[in-house]
């Protein structure tokens, strides 16, 4: 079920309570010369869209978040918009805030870009000390497991339109990949060995991180599938769980000015 596609009556008839709100945390921003500037949020929405497909009663995919926290990819490489991360984690507050209204208090933000994590840790912090009603919590899709974290790291650890997500974009979208750009767009990882961090134009020629040459639509199809595998997994546990240790409703919680 997609939010953006239903009716309030339909809303009004999911019973959202019982079900787990799918978010897609994306980004726009510059994916070396041969990928489009909505991969991160195209891939996590497809992300989304599969496990809905799988249970179709117990999950609904609510609209993504199309700008990111991209502060990384600097400003030299054309095609970047970004929040700063204090901005995007307000913007994740609300969305759980405001999905509760409508009765859906169980969120899983299903992240699509490295630059998003350190604000989905921070507004899930946020979220757990001040709405203790609403539950929430992210996966990052690069290492939402032990595998997937190998296959994708393949190339280089800092990976950015590598082989992984090359492949993961041939495999869901192929008419959007310049393929004679990325089979010359192999850049190496930097970033070993460093004290500081820095963005993009101080790390790469061309924005890329890793070797998109390697890429192929089946390898896509084999990662995309295990984060599926995983993302289905935490669903069906978050359809069932509750706290580990239950505590009486009227706990003090603080008033901040």
């Amino acid at each position: 079920m997609r939010w953006a596609e239903s009716t309030m009556a339909q809303l009004a008839a999911a019973d959202l309570p019982a079900r787990i709100g799918l978010v897609p945390v994306g980004a726009t921003e510059q994916h070396g010369p041969h990928l489009p500037t909505d991969t991160d949020t195209r891939i996590a929405l497809a992300l989304c869209a599969a496990v809905e497909h799988r249970r179709p009663a117990e999950t609904i995919v609510l609209p993504p978040i199309t700008v990111g926290s991209s502060l990384g990819h600097g400003t030299a490489f054309p095609g970047t918009l970004s929040l700063f991360p204090e901005e995007l984690s307000r913007i994740l507050v609300r969305y759980a805030e405001w999905s509760a209204f409508s009765g859906l208090t169980r969120l899983l933000f299903v992240n699509g870009h490295m630059g998003n994590a350190t604000p989905l840790a921070s507004a899930t912090d946020v979220l757990r000390f001040r709405r203790p009603d609403l539950r929430s919590s992210w996966i990052d899709w690069w290492c939402a497991d032990e595998l997937v974290a190998a296959l994708v790291g393949a190339d280089g650890q800092d990976i950015h339109a590598n082989r992984a997500e090359t492949s993961v974009v041939l495999h869901l979208n192929p008419e959007l990949v310049d393929t004679e750009a990325m089979l010359a767009a192999d850049d190496p990882d930097r970033t070993g060995g460093l004290a500081f961090r820095y963005t993009a134009e101080s790390l790469s020629t061309n924005g890329v991180t890793g070797a998109p040459s390697q890429a192929t639509p089946e390898l896509g199809h084999q990662i995309f599938n295990l984060i599926v595998d995983v993302i289905d997994c935490r669903v069906a546990v978050a359809l069932v769980e509750s706290a580990p240790v239950l505590r009486s409703a009227d706990i003090p919680r603080p008033t901040w000015i």
